[in-house]
């Protein structure tokens, strides 16, 4: 063998067991989540579970190539705040944040490290974004709804209870979101013959104390609006509604699952699969500024014909026929 061939395959002999460590080494990409719900729900999980999925179908899987710091807060500021720190600590290229109460935290603690959100009503009203074709900054993400939408859950709600004359609207009052939802459903009120009051969702006394007050008075539904703490809270709700049998709707399909009447809103789940993918974009070097803030794509009303059937409600076949989905 002449010398210079030797000497190549001896060089590449040596350079394949490094090639072969490359690639088994693959660089580990860090995500991080800050979620404000239980760390046990069952729905929090299976919304988590759609956006692991949704990176997974990018060729990003946990512990191979990507790790997922995640963050619980339970809808708690202080515990959010804390757990937005501590993630920020472990250097993530981007940060998964559903709901308002887990953006604000976050672009406060930083500037730089990208936000994606989902579940959020009104990102420029709460000034996260500059606008939703061009976000600017270092967030972007999916939008819960229009605030059309709100008025929505107050035609539902005669529209499935017609003796109702009142409306308390379960709204988290510090966040624009909330504001926003409840002034939406206020300004219905007069074309539909309905007196609207707020009831603030802070913690879950104040909800047991404001729903028992409002159904000493006769003729009154729910109105649950979409935040961090309603979603935390909906059990309760639920029951509580149950207990004063008042008909109520939903801004989500889980509270209905869970017993409600009625909901109609966007696919949440759906959400976190089409975040994994601005996140995918991301970490291949795209800026969350130059992607557009997309609104949801479907929304579902869903139908709970056994607690309509247990507060005495004959659901009009009309209602039914539109329902995506009808519980039994």
């Amino acid at each position: 063998m002449r010398r210079r061939e030797f000497l190549g395959v001896v060089g590449g002999a040596a350079a394949w067991p490094l090639a072969v460590r490359a690639q088994q080494a693959e660089r580990i990409r860090r995500i991080g989540l800050l979620i404000a719900q239980l760390a046990d729900d069952p729905e929090a999980q299976a919304r988590l579970a759609a956006f692991v999925q949704g990176l997974q179908q990018m060729g990003w899987v946990d512990g191979r190539n990507v790790r997922l710091d995640v963050r619980w807060t339970a809808g708690v500021a202080a515990d959010t705040r804390k757990h937005a720190a501590e993630l920020l600590a472990l250097a993530p290229e981007v940060i998964l944040a559903p709901g308002s109460n887990t953006v604000g935290p976050l672009q406060q603690a930083t500037r730089t490290v990208p936000i994606v959100f989902v579940h959020v009503p009104d990102p420029v009203g709460a000034g996260f974004i500059d606008s939703m074709a061009r976000p600017g900054g270092n967030t972007t993400g999916f939008t819960l709804f229009e605030y059309g939408t709100s008025g929505k859950w107050l035609e539902l709600l005669k529209q499935i209870a017609p003796g109702v004359t009142r409306a308390a609207v379960i709204r988290d009052p510090a966040i624009t979101g909330g504001i926003g939802q409840f002034a939406a459903i206020q300004s219905m009120g007069p074309s539909l013959g309905l007196e609207v009051s707020p009831v603030n969702v802070r913690d879950a006394g104040e909800i047991e104390r404001a729903i028992a007050s409002f159904a000493r008075s006769a003729n009154g539904g729910l109105i649950l609006t979409g935040s961090a703490l309603s979603f935390v809270h909906r059990k309760l709700i639920v029951a509580l509604a149950a207990q004063h049998k008042l008909p109520a709707v939903y801004w989500d399909r889980t509270p209905v699952a869970d017993g409600g009447l009625i909901s109609y809103g966007a696919d949440l789940r759906d959400q976190y699969r089409r975040a994994a993918g601005y996140v995918d974009r991301i970490l291949k070097g795209e800026k969350p500024a130059d992607l557009p803030v997309q609104a949801p794509t479907k929304y579902e009303l869903v139908i709970n014909l056994k607690t309509a059937k247990t507060l005495g409600l004959n659901v009009p076949q009309s209602l039914l026929a539109s329902a995506d989905e009808v519980i039994e």
